[in-house]
């Protein structure tokens, strides 16, 4: 195994596949599948070989179906704006 292509694809998924993203658009299936085939279309625009990418191959779709499969939904910006309607409305406002 690459260390270097893992650290690249962990990286990758980070900056690409926020947690609980539309969920509801696509199954988690579907969008694990498509974004393993442009995870490895940039692997190669960003300078790995074929022989990096082809000896990963089967073991990143697990990696990005985990990151998809994150249904985190706790939204902290509808939280705060919650809390500060619930305030407003103890204050009589």
């Amino acid at each position: 195994m690459s260390k270097r292509f893992l650290r690249w694809v962990e990286t990758w998924i980070e900056e690409n596949i926020p947690p609980g993203a539309n969920p509801d658009i696509e199954s988690h299936e579907t969008r694990a599948e498509r974004l393993t085939d442009k995870l490895f279309a940039e692997a190669a625009a960003a300078g790995f070989s074929k022989f990096e990418t082809e000896e990963e191959r089967e073991r990143i779709p697990s990696l990005v179906q985990t990151a998809v499969a994150d249904s985190t939904d706790f939204d902290v910006d509808a939280y705060i704006l919650k809390s500060q309607l619930a305030r407003e409305n103890e204050d009589g406002d």
